[in-house]
């Protein structure tokens, strides 16, 4: 018979253990090593970008600083490019970085002695993940190192033939002697019950003491290994006498359990006669009222079922709701003359219009089509997205085009304010129609500045799963709320097609 090694379970802990303080050891110097590579190729980029926009800088032209922006933000390790002026205002924000967060490289750009502006370039963290994906030989060579040194252990360390026959020999030994121990014990049970039937014993009020007495003789005998010849005499008892008593006093407890039964019977017969009168009389009452609480109970029902079908997160969807409100904490636009209000709306309107268009164009969103024109007012403007088809990704385009929106007006608020014109930021809300109410009534509630809301159901959060990452509203205090989400960045994917597409807008708008 073949026996394992002894603790072979605890060993295979200590080389887990061991494996994996080995595999933090090579991240750690991996990353260390990555970090410091980097950081020397950020720097070069980042003087070079310098030197490349640094006309485009001091006159602040804004799509030619995109533009090159644009060229390094291309490369895997760059997550995001953040161009100032001499003020400190920004001109161009290029990248992921909500998605994506890193080490953060600054350089000022000057002209000679002045100062024109400087460029912040964010270099992607180093996933750990990554790391283990380049060192897969040495991650799993370790491992299959490891699992040899087990199966050696449990093939040398398991016990020989002599070891088992000594280990065999004590376990007898133990074995013998519990058993010798035990053969006491009832060789002086067996005599206390010689002595019993013998007639030899106290009355009943002292047969406890004398059990206590041969427990105490028992566990003498154990302690000390020596047999107790000795016991105690005990006087005869008269047992017709006692059996006589014991006779009698059953006799006397039947007749009381008797009497007891008698009376309950009595008691027991009387109460069911006053429950059953007062049952009849309920159920009358309980039927007059049952009609009410019949028609009450359906009605509240059905309402709770139209509830749940809006509120669901099944619901089928085919069109989308992107909703574009200005941030206006002060009713600026309410208090502006008809003569800067209107020119500013017709500008907005063009150009979500135009966003929309060209967005549309874009392979990933074919089949989705707009179903309206929208137009800005004071209250804001909405778009209408429908999907042609089963495949149609409805929902993503609804999600960029809030997003491309929010760009554009972006670049569009910080021209105005250089050039002390009138603007205002904006918010978007996405959704699907059966929630465009709710959408509305978030924006006004929980909606930030340059922030888009997502209140889509489980269908439309699937086909945005890919491409954008959201949180949660914290806190939330409504059913709503709590099924809002807050969009929080994009993949590069989709951050690269939004930002050709904004190009694309104000090549249009620079051309007119």
């Amino acid at each position: 018979m073949t026996y394992l090694a002894p603790r072979q379970g605890l060993f295979a802990i200590i080389l887990l253990v061991s494996f994996c303080l080995q595999t933090l050891l090579l991240v750690i110097s991996t990353d260390q090593q990555l970090s410091e590579s980097r950081a020397q190729k950020g720097e070069q980029m980042v003087a070079q970008l310098i030197d490349e926009a640094r006309l485009s800088l001091e006159n602040k032209d804004r799509v030619s600083l995109s533009v090159i922006a644009n060229r390094y933000t291309s490369e895997q390790d760059v997550t995001r490019i953040l161009i100032k002026d001499n003020n400190d205002d920004i001109l161009v924000p290029v990248g992921n970085a909500p998605m994506q967060q890193g080490n953060t490289i600054s350089q000022i750009a000057t002209k000679g002695d002045a100062v024109i502006g400087s460029v912040s370039l964010t270099l992607k963290d180093i996933s750990k993940g990554e790391i283990i994906t380049m060192q897969w030989p040495f991650v799993i060579g370790t491992m299959l190192l490891h699992l040899l040194l087990w199966l050696i252990y449990g093939y040398i360390a398991r016990p020989t033939k002599e070891q088992i026959n000594a280990l065999s020999r004590d376990i007898e030994d133990l074995h013998r002697e519990q058993y010798r121990q035990i053969d006491q014990r009832g060789h002086y049970r067996e005599n206390a019950r010689g002595y019993a039937d013998d007639g030899k014993g106290k009355r009943s009020d002292d047969f406890e003491t004398a059990d206590k007495d041969l427990n105490l003789t028992d566990s003498q005998a154990n302690a000390s290994g020596e047999t107790n010849d000795t016991t105690t005499r005990t006087r005869k008892i008269d047992v017709h006498n006692e059996v006589n008593a014991y006779l009698r006093a059953q006799q006397n407890q039947e007749a009381t359990a008797e009497t007891t039964a008698v009376n309950s019977d009595h008691a027991s017969e009387n109460h069911t006669d006053y429950q059953v009168t007062n049952a009849t009389h309920y159920e009358e009452l309980d039927t007059d009222n049952g009609a009410h609480k019949t028609t009450r109970s359906a009605s509240q029902l059905s309402t709770n079922k139209l509830s749940n079908a809006k509120l669901s997160a099944t619901r089928a969807f085919d069109t989308v709701s992107v909703q574009i409100v200005f941030h206006d904490e002060f009713n600026m636009l309410e208090r502006l003359a008809p003569s800067q209000r209107l020119p500013y709306l017709a500008l907005c309107t063009q150009l979500l219009n135009q966003a929309m268009t060209e967005l549309l164009k874009q392979p990933l969103l074919m089949g989705v089509s707009a179903m309206n024109e929208p137009r800005f007012d004071e209250s804001g403007a909405c778009a209408l997205l429908k999907a042609d088809n089963s495949h149609a990704k409805v929902a993503l385009a609804g999600v960029m085009l809030g997003k491309l929106y929010l760009m554009l007006n972006k670049i569009i608020h910080d021209k105005h304010i250089e050039l002390s014109r009138f603007a205002l930021p904006a918010k978007a809300g996405v959704s699907d129609d059966a929630q465009a109410d709710a959408m509305s009534q978030l924006l006004q509630s929980v909606g930030k500045k340059e922030q888009m809301l997502i209140l889509l159901p489980n269908a439309g959060l699937k086909q945005i799963s890919n491409h954008v990452q959201v949180h949660s509203i914290m806190r939330p205090t409504t059913v709503y709320e709590r099924e809002c989400a807050i969009f929080d960045g994009g993949n590069d994917a989709m951050i690269q097609r939004l930002a050709d597409v904004r190009n694309a807008v104000l090549m249009i708008e620079d051309d007119e």
